[in-house]
């Protein structure tokens, strides 16, 4: 699993060449080009009827790449440019095609695999949606399969007088059709899927439920917070949402692991930066980074627990009894370690607790797993003890 920022959270990209690391960390974090970082918004809303320096846009997003390139920093995927949701252009298909051909360019000359593309909407009757989109998808395939880039659809809001509904690729069984079929015409794994966060929030949808459904489909999760109203991205855990809506990010993260996803975490903060002075984004961009951190291990934790070929609990409080009732049945613990003395030979849930010093003689392929808060304490503790895997269990997103 990789965690990539979107460029959309990062200000003063003409200073990345010079201070990459004041942003992230090369080796731990990529970065996901977002066209939005360099085109307006509304800069396809206005092609053919506003003066727009469309070269110039290019111009700072190749130098972008330049300089990644220079400083070793990985590029996850990109976005193309994207139609508003209430747009009124029906006459830019064209375009969009012709921009797609340019991303899939732009991605197989920067070492980009993913390439995020929004189904085609406006305009279009519900009946034709497939044909219009299965047109589009297949001419970009053939490109991208040559290119050996992967195409990624990204689910979508509606507007219908006013108000935003479930648009093309929200439901996840169409999604899921529409890849299979892409992929099974072109013979290779082309097409995946990028989950947006924000638009299932805005369309009322369970995220978890959506991501376990695509399952290995999904390549990519587009991480932002909104209020259940209105668009925006904004860092999770840190939004005062509407009439007491909150987003589920335990069910997404319960989502996730059912398909064990392997993929990107974008994070887009955008609107989170955007409220602070330049002199306070330094410490947001480590807060983000936390975030980041956090969701990835939670996504991970069960891989870790299912893929180690045996484990060991340290920590017999209620921490332990949780990982007791959720995962023994199939992930049992060889036995479980204390420093409390006055646990030694007594039993939780059936299995023995041992002091630390039986760590010492434990095989290198078994796993230990900590179970309790003082997760840096412990893991040093285990380290002086000769441990050479070691893994964190936490109770907060249990199935």
């Amino acid at each position: 699993m990789q965690v990539s920022f979107s460029t959309k959270s990062i200000y003063g990209l003409g200073r990345l060449g010079s201070d990459p690391d004041s942003v992230l960390d090369r080796n731990a974090y990529g970065i996901t080009v977002d066209a939005e970082s360099f085109y307006s918004r509304n800069a396809l809303e206005g092609y053919g009827v506003t003066a727009f320096d469309a070269g110039g846009a290019r111009e700072r997003c190749r130098k972008l790449l330049r300089d990644c390139a220079r400083h070793g920093v990985s590029i996850s995927a990109m976005r193309m440019p994207r139609l508003r949701w209430d747009t009124k252009r029906t006459d830019l298909r064209e375009l969009l095609l012709q921009i797609g051909t340019e991303g899939i360019d732009a991605c197989a000359g920067a070492g980009c695999g993913n390439l995020v593309i929004q189904p085609l909407f406006s305009g279009i009757p519900r009946a034709l949606l497939w044909q219009e989109n299965h047109r589009y998808y297949a001419a970009l395939g053939r490109k991208a399969r040559q290119a050996g880039v992967r195409i990624l659809l990204e689910n979508q809001c509606g507007h219908v007088n006013g108000h935003l509904v479930r648009g093309v690729c929200a439901d996840a069984a169409v999604a899921a059709e529409w890849i299979d079929t892409l992929n099974e015409e072109l013979e290779a794994e082309v097409f995946g899927f990028c989950l947006d966060t924000q638009a299932c929030s805005l369309c009322r949808q369970d995220m978890g439920e959506m991501a376990a459904y695509l399952g290995e489909k999904v390549k990519a999760v587009l991480v932002r917070e909104c209020d259940g109203v209105h668009e925006a991205c904004r860092l999770p855990f840190t939004g005062i949402n509407a009439a007491g809506y909150d987003m589920d990010w335990s069910g997404l993260v319960r989502g996730l692991r059912k398909s064990a996803f392997d993929g990107i975490l974008i994070m887009d903060a955008s609107d989170t930066l955007r409220g602070f002075s330049h002199l306070f984004r330094p410490q947001v961009y480590t807060l983000i980074r936390s975030v980041a951190d956090y969701l990835q291990w939670q996504i991970g934790m069960e891989r870790c627990i299912r893929e180690s070929a045996a484990r060991v609990l340290f920590g017999a409080g209620k921490m332990c009894r949780q990982y007791m009732a959720h995962y023994a049945e199939n992930y049992p613990p060889l036995f479980l370690c204390d420093n409390d003395p006055s646990r030694w030979g007594t039993k939780v849930c059936g299995v023995e607790v041992r002091p630390p010093e039986a760590l010492r003689d434990l095989p290198e392929e078994v796993v230990v797993m900590i179970c309790n808060t003082f997760y840096e304490e412990t893991a040093a503790q285990l380290k002086a003890l000769g441990v050479k895997k070691i893994g964190a269990f936490s109770d907060e997103c249990l199935p």
